[in-house]
């Protein structure tokens, strides 16, 4: 797979993903078998971690699924794109944005931040 942007989509539809065995598919597909997912409150490594950590969030927020709000900026093996958390109604529970860190167009590494940045302080 040699297109970031659908390496970016797939992993943000197995994030959703509420079927265990197809969310580990689609894991299995644009990860790299020793990935780190880490987002502010939890973090995980290793495709069987990652789907677990999707499915906790999942269990905090039923019915949701996560969209890309920008296009992928990508150079030298790294990659940060937009996203949000959505429910099926179309309101927005989280933003953030993530930055990946690839390998041979695979995800080795999602580090993920929430909301907006602040304004520098005073």
């Amino acid at each position: 797979m040699s297109d970031i942007t659908t390496t970016i989509d797939i992993y943000l539809e197995a994030y959703g993903e509420t079927d265990p065995v197809r969310r580990i598919e689609l894991i299995d597909r644009v990860w790299v078998a020793d990935g780190e997912l880490i987002d502010p409150p939890l973090d995980a490594a290793g495709h069987d971690a990652i789907s677990n950590m999707a499915a906790a969030v999942q269990g905090q927020f039923p019915g949701h699924h996560f969209r890309r709000t920008s296009d992928v900026d990508a150079h030298h093996g790294f990659a940060r794109y937009g996203w949000d958390l959505v429910s099926a109604d179309g309101t927005v529970a989280v933003s953030g944005m993530d930055v990946a860190e690839l390998h041979d167009a695979r995800l080795r590494r999602v580090v993920g931040f929430f909301g907006d940045l602040a304004a520098p302080s005073a």
